[in-house]
């Protein structure tokens, strides 16, 4: 059969020959009897043996993995530790229990990860998280598992563990080792992982966070949902640190997020890129960049559905704030470009101020007149007349303040768009369409005598 498709159930039906074992000295009896008690029970009999004595288990299952090298053999011991765990996630700390601390407990699963077939590393992946999440935290002098201060042999530290994780991580997201599970499992790995600070740091040094950039955008299967869920969870762990920022910040990610929360009805994936985002606005140039993509927009639209969470209502209400404060501060021009690319054209001061236009008018000339492309798009796209009104005296103040306004304006085909709308059944509609229309036929030279 295929590794990569095998499942827990289906190695568990296989018979191990434990006794043959213990004959060639591979384990001990005592192993042979713990084993024997254990194997092929009910779910009720072995929970009860590893509450009377879950160390010895776990002892039991980690010498199997690292003196036995049989496939099969190996592949069972890990499908019992994943049921063992699966059933109750908090039997990791049996992997911690002071009896065992000698043990290099970590040193079978980081070497599986990378020796095994799918199914192992899969399974090892799993494993190792738990059981280094499990961990305890250093306090008062204690050393946590795999960190045995009196051990003579060199024994894997939980730094080691965790570079080695994150190096095989980094290799699922590049090259994964299954089609459709190697970028979920990892995924679902750092998601875990991410809070540790040695995680993040080795993370970004492996160039890691350009692997998980392609991962955030919108998605409709509920398996793709959950990926871009953990892959948001993780970007928004990175939020938390400085030097993945950096990386966050030259990369495609905010328009990626912002995409994502605009079409996304999942409301733990709006609620995580929510809060991502809230953690960005404060850093260079992110909340200028949130102001030009529209996000204040979108949170708008956010804030009128009826969503529970409690933290995703506060953290609307936090981004809508801190994207007023970055409004308040952009000049007079990015308010402008704010107020066009959002469409939401209306007569403040700026559209009627001749300083305005004439210190700004090479500023239109940003990313191939990307700001008169849009007052155009307005006039064929926008249903209300106060928009239309002001995107045609905004295009006729560029005919007349730019020297090669005219011609910009015909190329870009904006006279023929101008001229139906003389026909509009709203009079600011005409007439502000009518003064466009004049300039447009007149030129420089004559236009600044039409008054507005």
């Amino acid at each position: 059969m295929d590794h990569a498709e095998l499942t827990t159930e289906q190695v568990l039906k296989r018979d191990i020959p434990w006794e043959t074992y213990m004959t060639t000295k591979l384990i001990t009896g005592t192993c042979l009897q713990l084993l024997r008690r254990y194997d092929k029970r009910s779910e009720s009999h072995r929970s009860q043996l590893l509450d009377d004595d879950g160390p010895a288990y776990v002892q039991v299952f980690v010498g199997i993995l690292r003196d036995i090298f049989k496939e099969e053999t190996v592949e069972y011991v890990l499908a019992l530790i994943d049921e063992m765990l699966a059933a109750n996630p908090k039997r990791a700390r049996l992997f911690h229990d002071g009896t065992i601390v000698d043990k290099d407990i970590y040193e079978p699963f980081l070497r599986l990860l990378w020796k095994g077939n799918w199914f192992i590393q899969e399974k090892s992946c799993k494993i190792l998280a738990l059981i280094v999440s499990a961990r305890p935290k250093p306090q008062d002098g204690t050393v946590a598992n795999g960190e045995a201060s009196n051990s003579k042999r060199k024994i894997t530290t939980i730094d080691d563990v965790l570079k080695g994780l994150v190096e095989w991580l980094c290799a699922q997201l590049k090259k994964p080792s299954h089609p459709s599970r190697g970028i979920p499992t990892a995924v679902n790995c750092l998601a875990t992982l991410l809070k540790e600070p040695v995680v993040r740091s080795s993370f970004v040094q492996l160039d890691g966070v350009k692997l998980l950039v392609p991962l955030i955008s919108p998605a409709s299967t509920q398996q793709s949902i959950q990926l871009l869920y953990e892959t948001c969870l993780c970007i928004w762990l990175l939020s938390y640190y400085e030097p993945a920022i950096e990386y966050l910040a030259t990369s495609r990610t905010l328009p990626r997020l912002i995409e994502v929360v605009k079409s996304s009805t999942k409301e733990k994936v709006v609620r995580v890129v929510v809060l991502t985002l809230r953690n960005l606005l404060s850093k260079g140039t992110f909340g200028a960049q949130m102001v030009d993509l529209g996000l204040p927009q979108i949170v708008q639209s956010l804030k009128a559905q009826a969503w529970s969470d409690e933290d995703l209502l506060e953290g609307l209400n936090q981004l809508e704030e801190g994207l007023k404060d970055n409004i308040k501060k952009l000049s007079s021009f990015d308010k402008y470009k704010q107020e066009v690319l959002l469409g939401h054209l209306d007569w403040s001061p700026m559209h009627k101020d001749p300083i305005f236009w004439r210190e700004n008018i090479t500023n239109f000339e940003e990313n191939d007149f990307q700001i008169l492309r849009v007052l155009i798009t307005i006039l064929d796209t926008s249903s209300d007349p106060r928009a239309l009104a002001v995107a045609c005296f905004d295009i006729s103040q560029f005919v007349q303040q730019h020297p090669a306004g005219r011609i910009i304006v015909t190329d870009l085909k904006a006279k023929e768009r101008v001229m139906k709308l003389m026909n509009h059944e709203n009079a600011e509609v005409t007439k502000n369409a009518l003064l466009c229309i004049q300039r447009l036929f007149l030129g420089a030279k004559y236009a600044s005598f039409l008054q507005a």
